[in-house]
């Protein structure tokens, strides 16, 4: 890869539906252990580039790369978190979060292991036993969130993983998810529609134009990350990087 702190490479991405241009010529370098928000219009292309990625669509033109070999489709090393949670609402807290595992064939012992592992750092110890139907949208969440990181994935793509979850629960994960990946030391690809969620989450955010989807700007917020949520929230450059955002992407509502 031209760069060595990159883990994943996107080089001149296009796609089509139809006779609908989604991304045209998206090049991005993301780099290694950082957090990298996709933040754009509605129907500028950030999930369709996040599932590119993923190896879950095939780009129209361009590539792809993770640890310098091409994207073919789906790979171990990336794991894909679901905004509709996407759980299986046949089985327990603890299945689902094995799941991934179970597919990859390990033993039961040690799937479970890991699995109750996650599911701790995530919140849910206690719930192993219950299913989806019994747990709220942020719980169902975090089983999601647990079953990602329980195959080990170096790469965490999210997509808009907290929108389904009121105000208060989103905060909370925002900083959890900080909290998890000061431990984990994963790459995370994260796309949401919120400009303060981006800023507070992120290392880089990507802005996108609208629809044909192209690289807008590059913005790095410059936030210390020593310091609580609550400081950063309030800190000059956390505001100041909303604001600026902000004026750049409405001219894209008019």
């Amino acid at each position: 890869m031209a760069d060595s702190d990159a883990i994943v490479e996107v080089r001149g991405i296009r796609k089509l539906y139809g006779e609908v241009e989604a991304l045209r010529d998206v090049s991005l370098v993301f780099p290694r252990g950082k957090l990298t928000t996709l933040l754009g219009p509605s129907g500028c292309g950030k999930t369709t580039l996040l599932k590119i990625i993923a190896g879950l669509l095939p780009p129209s033109a361009g590539e792809v790369y993770v640890n310098g070999r091409k994207v073919t489709g789906p790979g171990p090393e990336r794991a894909f978190v679901f905004q509709d949670f996407a759980l299986l609402p046949w089985a327990t807290v603890l299945r689902n979060v094995a799941f991934g595992l179970e597919l990859r064939g390990l033993p039961e012992r040690e799937r479970h292991e890991a699995a109750r592992r996650y599911i701790d750092e995530v919140g849910l110890a206690g719930f192993e036993a219950a299913y989806p139907h019994q747990l709220s949208g942020g719980m169902r969440q975090r089983v999601g969130l647990a079953r990602a990181l329980a195959v080990h994935a170096d790469i965490l793509l999210m997509d808009e993983p907290f929108s389904a979850v009121d105000e208060q629960t989103r905060r909370k994960f925002q900083e959890d998810l900080l909290s998890l990946l000061s431990i984990e030391r994963k790459t995370v690809i994260f796309v949401t529609h919120s400009i303060e969620e981006a800023v507070y989450l992120s290392d880089q955010i990507v802005l996108l134009s609208r629809r044909p989807g192209t690289v807008s700007r590059l913005v790095s917020a410059g936030i210390a990350r020593d310091k609580g949520p609550d400081e950063i929230r309030r800190d000059k450059n956390y505001l100041d990087a909303v604001d600026d955002i902000w004026h750049a992407l409405k001219r894209y509502l008019v």
